[in-house]
């Protein structure tokens, strides 16, 4: 069970990227990091849904062509790998990628040759934003949930797939927790929508409604793959499924975990359709799906259509990539949205980076070059401190597990805050401390090392800079402030955060 295959959701192109974004890929990213340092095998996917309609009808509103509209739109969400600093091993556009096109048509392929299509004429009521049909029962005064909208009345003929054939199967898959869903609360919102039973489900769309963008259906060109069935492959298309590559092999279908990182709007397609489509192509499994609730602005879900969106180059590039992650890290609740702004941003860092870590390292590592010329005999914690430094590592592994980065975070800053009573408890500038003030530093220096190494995968760029700082063995660097302070005295507000998201070169990011 070594290895770890990591995805995000693929995202519209629709327009360019916002914070809730960037909450998703910061969370993989996060696992991913976690799980490279414990040791693991990694591979960490993300990529962008370029097929969908609601594409094609930005692309026309904006007067640009598809192609043209749908590239600098994918290449924006790519761009977010430095702001953010991502480490994605790939990045799949499934518009571009020959991997994808091969993958999606053997899937079709596989799930035909088990009898799961039929063609039949549909009437339903179809949400552009969502790019599904919803039942009257499941609309909210005739709106739909996602996107407050109405849907529209729209009939056409589709292939559709025969989900209710594997209502039994999912089912117990759910209730045994062979396919793990975190949290709790939308394991159970699953296993309630499945028991009320399934039905089957148009797994494609006229070509000529979509204008010829998307894949066509094999064996039947006037129909475009729909977009959801499209989208959900690229988890093995990527891996190059269908064409016999050894990554497929090693990270699908071989053992080990196959992780999905969504947002709560998207459960039930990552949960009961892609799960019986694999089912009925005879494949393996996802092991978790890991389900994070939304970021919203003045009690509004951040989206581009609402226009509330925050842009997160300028966020990065006013205030910094690890204040930024840090505030999706520590702030977000596990269930439940979450409301941003630049405010609540500046405060958690300043709080935590630059008052709290921060000035437990420079207090230490001044003291170590007034006292001992930056030089520290080796020591180990003992007490409270200490006591916090061995749980750290088992309470971080726990609470990655249970995808709550709160409490992941809540760990760390144990250790920091039991630091700086540390300090104040023996308070090693006073002459009547000489005779332990190596012990005491040594200590320090050990939890702030041990605390570093921990931070890594939350803040790679900052944990680089205290491991800068403190070295290793008997010596340590000077003093110098790891994380700048963003109120009183940092950087203004920043000028444009919200509206339409920009990358790096573009006036929004500017």
């Amino acid at each position: 069970m070594n290895n770890f295959y990591v995805t995000t959701a693929i995202p519209y192109v629709n327009a360019a990227p916002h914070l809730g974004h960037a909450l998703e890929l910061v969370q993989a990213d996060v696992l991913a990091r976690h799980a490279r340092s414990r040791g693991r095998r990694v591979r960490f996917l993300t990529g962008t849904d370029d097929n969908a309609l609601k594409n094609v009808t930005a692309a026309g509103l904006a007067g640009v062509e598809v192609r043209a509209f749908v590239d600098t739109n994918a290449a924006r969400f790519a761009a977010l790998r430095e702001p953010l600093s991502l480490s994605f091993d790939d990045f799949i556009r499934t518009s571009a990628d020959p991997r994808h096109t091969t993958g999606v048509a053997r899937l079709w392929r596989e799930c035909a040759a088990a009898g799961d299509f039929y063609r039949r004429t549909y009437q339903g009521l179809y949400c552009p934003g969502c790019e599904q049909f919803w039942a009257p029962a499941e609309l909210a005064g005739g709106l739909c949930p996602e996107h407050l909208t109405a849907p529209e009345p729209v009939a056409e003929e589709n292939w559709f797939f025969r989900l209710s054939r594997y209502s039994g199967r999912i089912l117990e898959l759910l209730e045994s927790g062979r396919l793990r869903i975190e949290p709790a609360a939308r394991r159970n919102e699953v296993l309630a929508f499945v028991r009320a039973g399934l039905t089957d489900f148009s797994v494609s769309r006229p070509a000529a409604r979509a204008g010829g963008w998307g894949i066509p259906v094999p064996g039947d060109p006037d129909q475009v793959v729909y977009v959801w069935w499209d989208a959900l492959t690229n988890y093995v298309t990527a891996l190059g499924y269908g064409r016999d590559d050894p990554a497929y092999r090693q990270w699908w279908a071989g053992p080990g975990e196959r992780t999905h990182v969504i947002g709560k709007g998207i459960v039930r397609f990552h949960a009961v359709y892609w799960p019986a489509l694999l089912l009925s192509a005879g494949l393996p499994l996802p092991t978790s799906i890991l389900v994070h609730d939304y970021l919203s602005a003045d009690g509004a879900k951040l989206s581009k259509s609402a226009g509330n969106a925050v842009d997160p180059f300028a966020l990065a590039a006013r205030y910094g990539t690890d204040a930024v992650r840090w505030w999706l890290l520590r702030e977000p609740a596990r269930v439940g949205d979450t409301d941003f702004t630049v405010d609540r941003l500046v405060r958690r860092a300043d709080v935590d980076l630059a008052n709290g870590l921060g000035n437990l390292v420079n207090r230490t590592l001044a003291l170590a070059w007034k006292h001992r010329a930056g030089r520290v005999p080796e020591s180990v914690p003992t007490g409270a401190l200490g006591a916090a430094c061995d749980r750290l590592p088992e309470l971080v592994d726990r609470a990655l597990h249970d995808f709550d980065f709160r409490a992941a975070t809540e760990a760390l800053w144990a250790v920091v805050d039991e630091g700086n009573r540390f300090v104040e408890a023996e308070r090693p500038w006073e002459p009547a401390a000489a005779d332990r003030l190596d012990t005491v530093l040594g200590a320090l220096i050990a939890a702030c090392r041990l605390v570093a190494a921990e931070l890594t995968p939350f803040l790679p760029d900052g944990a680089a800079r205290l491991r800068d700082r403190l070295l290793t063995g008997d010596r340590v660097a000077r003093p110098s402030p790891a994380f700048p302070r963003l109120g009183a005295g940092g950087p203004a507000e920043a000028t444009r955060l919200s509206g339409p998201a920009g990358a790096p070169g573009t006036p929004a990011a500017r």
